[in-house]
């Protein structure tokens, strides 16, 4: 016996000095002495939850509740819901309604008012999440909140109030929603909260954060999730859904080689969560940027086994292959099935509740696509969208996206105006540190430069740009931009070789070209392998993707000689 009691005083000691190891270990030893009592089993639970041992933890969370259920049936209950959520987090739904049945019928059997019944409502603020009902979500979860103040109880209260966030986010409130979040995150990061819900509420906020398009919210907690976690070398932090966020904020952020490794390992973990989707297409997200196509397409199949539509990255993908017209189709049937905000409403009142964070990507990703396949009317209709979107939300990372977009529908439009719009966002960008659409932007501003014929400002945007890009390993961007800029390789386009992209960007072929501009058919299908290489792209498609992204193809299609009707073709020299 008194072994085991010095074991236990030892494990005590390790579990204050957060050395989860070592408490989970000299804890083992102690109950092969003599069963642990309550309290020393509870720290044995956490620490077997706290260094990845998470069915043991399942399994000593089963026994603490079957120990307690006849001398403290709330203790028992606590036990039986605290594993429920647990549980729910990783996608095991049936064993965790099973769990929160039986808290339910201990609390019942009690009968007596107390803040494990509040343990309840969250998993039920979750499923109205789910259900898009988030004013129930609110109400279940202020319920929550209020019932842990009551009682004391700082996890309760913490997770009533993440869930009351959540909630207000879902909604479009974000103003209110974030303040909470806040305030759920001090009790966090002061210590008043256990070390499972710790982590639980860290990846949650961070989660709501970028919802709520709050990139520098999300950055901040990260950090501070960094900081904590590194305080307690025995922890295995970042599991499932947050290995996935925290890949989010690296690739926004520049470290492409820490997203990479983030997403990676997000996949392995999530095994067949449906978290895994998300896993997946962040993967496919890293792999299209940097260039690996053929990566890029079997991330994004993965990911469709969880998500019907991996979009907008589908798209994007297929429009730096080329296929302007298959990522043109896409979107549009993506934007078709996410709802308009201007159709939903809330329902504390008649206002048109913003759309969720997926609709104002696959409005940015459209803008570049139609931009792509010339469609301008389109184009501009997404940027407007997104620019309302923006001015009911307020979030800084919409207003920047809204800008973006607005400025390059405003070079394909050749307006005077674009520059002063780009430079408003390159400035956005950059203040939130976001270098690789930064200079995207630069690109942009480029090529408004050139149009109001100012190569030399446009070559310094060109450059400045492609650096970023080649830091970054952006390799199909740094290609593009060597493209455009005169000090490349390959020089660039001619006036001829202008002429002739303009004629197969309408459809013409090298025969059609070669009547239109008075050359013969072999001149033109030199022209047009030199417009190939110069541009990095190996299809007619794909030259007419850049041909209409850079504003080059500016008159109707040339009508065929001998229709008897003008046409506004290319002057011929």
């Amino acid at each position: 016996m008194a072994g085991g009691a010095d074991l236990r005083e030892r494990a005590r000691d390790a579990y204050r000095l957060r050395e989860w190891a070592g408490a989970f270990a000299l804890l083992a030893a102690a109950d092969q002495e003599s069963p642990l009592p309550p309290d020393d089993l509870e720290l044995w639970v956490t620490a077997a939850y706290l260094i990845g041992r998470d069915d043991t933890g399942d399994d000593l969370s089963a026994r603490a509740c079957r120990e307690c259920a006849a001398t403290d049936p709330a203790r028992a209950a606590w036990h039986a819901t605290r594993l429920a959520i647990l549980l729910l987090l990783r996608g095991e739904v049936a064993r965790s309604s099973g769990w929160l049945a039986r808290a339910r019928r201990l609390l019942d059997e009690w009968g007596r008012e107390c803040a494990e019944r509040g343990y309840l409502l969250v998993p039920t603020a979750v499923e109205h999440l789910v259900e898009g009902d988030p004013a129930a979500a609110q109400a279940a979860s202020a319920e929550a909140a209020a019932l842990g103040e009551r009682f004391g109880d700082p996890d309760l209260l913490a997770l009533g109030r993440l869930g009351v966030g959540q909630a207000l986010v879902a909604a479009g409130r974000t103003g209110p929603a974030l303040t909470l979040l806040d305030e759920v995150m001090v009790a966090v990061t002061s210590g008043e909260v256990s070390p499972i819900f710790a982590g639980i509420l860290y990846c949650a906020v961070i989660e709501t954060c970028q919802e709520a398009f709050d990139l520098r919210r999300a950055r901040e907690w990260t950090l501070a999730l960094t900081r904590w976690c590194e305080a307690q070398p025995d922890l295995v932090p970042y599991r499932g859904q947050c290995l996935v966020h925290r890949s989010e904020i690296m690739l926004q952020h520049g470290a492409w080689s820490d997203a990479l490794a983030e997403a990676r390992s997000a996949c392995a973990g999530l095994g067949g969560h449906p978290a895994a989707g998300a896993a997946y297409y962040q993967l496919a997200e890293v792999h299209r940027l940097c260039g690996e196509f053929a990566r890029a397409e079997e991330a994004y199949r993965q990911a469709s086994r969880w998500i019907p539509e991996p979009q907008p990255g589908l798209a994007l993908l297929r429009t730096a292959q080329g296929q302007v017209d298959a990522a043109a189709a896409m979107l549009r049937r993506a934007l078709e099935g996410a709802a308009d905000f201007t159709a939903l409403r809330r329902a504390v009142d008649v206002e048109p509740v913003p759309p969720p964070a997926a609709r104002a990507r696959l409005l940015a990703a459209a803008v570049e696509v139609m931009i792509a396949t010339g469609d301008l009317a389109a184009a501009r209709a997404g940027a407007d969208e997104l620019q309302a979107l923006a001015d009911r939300l307020g979030a800084p990372l919409l207003e920047v996206m809204a800008l973006h977009a607005a400025g390059a529908v405003r070079v394909a439009e050749k307006d005077p105006g674009a520059v002063e719009v780009l430079r408003r966002a390159w400035r956005a960008w950059r203040d939130l540190d976001a270098p690789y659409e930064a200079a995207r932007v630069r690109v942009l501003m480029g090529l408004a430069c050139r149009q109001l014929g100012d190569p030399d400002s446009a070559e310094m945007e060109f450059d400045a740009a492609r650096l970023v890009f080649e830091q970054l390993g952006a390799v199909p961007d740094a290609d593009r931009v060597r493209a455009l800029s005169r000090a490349a390789g390959a020089g660039p386009l001619t006036g001829r070789e202008v002429q002739v992209l303009r004629l197969v960007a309408t459809g013409m072929t090298n025969r059609a070209v070669a009547a239109e501009l008075f050359l013969s058919e072999k001149t033109v299908a030199r022209h047009v392998s030199n417009v190939f290489t110069k541009l990095g792209v190996s299809s007619r498609a794909a030259a007419t993707a850049y041909a209409y992204e850079h504003g080059l193809v500016q008159e109707q299609a040339p009508r065929r000689r001998g229709s008897g009707k003008p046409h506004s073709g290319p002057q011929r020299p």
